[in-house]
């Protein structure tokens, strides 16, 4: 099954990398958050409880034909992936949650703590770091 699954691969996970990120504990984390999906190409989502910010790029080393043009010395994440179970034929990936617009992200805010984003952490950027310190710590959340 491997093989000919690769002869139809169309190299999904070379289109893209996911790092952890610290699981939001503040207002300021949450709007951290919707500042990185306003950006074209990047999301973040919550799987088995941890946080990933995941970048859409192509990987340097596909080839026209979306082969690795390093095979025999590729990256280990890379090697890690077993045919069967790659991203060309899992289409459920199991996100606890993914976030692609900052929507988004007011939306889980206000879900889980009753309150909305922007009051919380309205005017972030304007204010001294010391009020971002006393604000966010008179904002205590419980996030799951």
């Amino acid at each position: 099954m491997g093989s000919i699954q690769c002869e139809h691969c169309a190299a999904t996970c070379c289109h893209y990398l996911a790092l952890p990120i610290d699981k939001p504990k503040s207002a300021r984390d949450f709007d951290d958050i919707r500042w990185y999906v306003l950006h074209d190409g990047i999301s973040v989502f919550v799987e088995e409880g941890d946080w990933y910010i995941q970048i859409r790029t192509r990987c340097k080393q596909l080839g026209d034909d979306n082969r690795c043009t390093i095979y025999e010395s590729r990256p280990r994440i890379c090697s890690d992936y077993e045919p069967g179970v790659c991203d060309y034929s899992e289409s459920d990936y199991g996100y606890d949650h993914l976030f692609t617009h900052g929507k988004q992200i007011e939306e889980y805010y206000a879900e889980k703590t009753g309150r909305k984003l922007a009051k919380d952490y309205a005017g972030g950027a304007r204010r001294s770091s010391r009020n971002r310190k006393v604000a966010s710590a008179l904002i205590p959340l419980r996030i799951s």
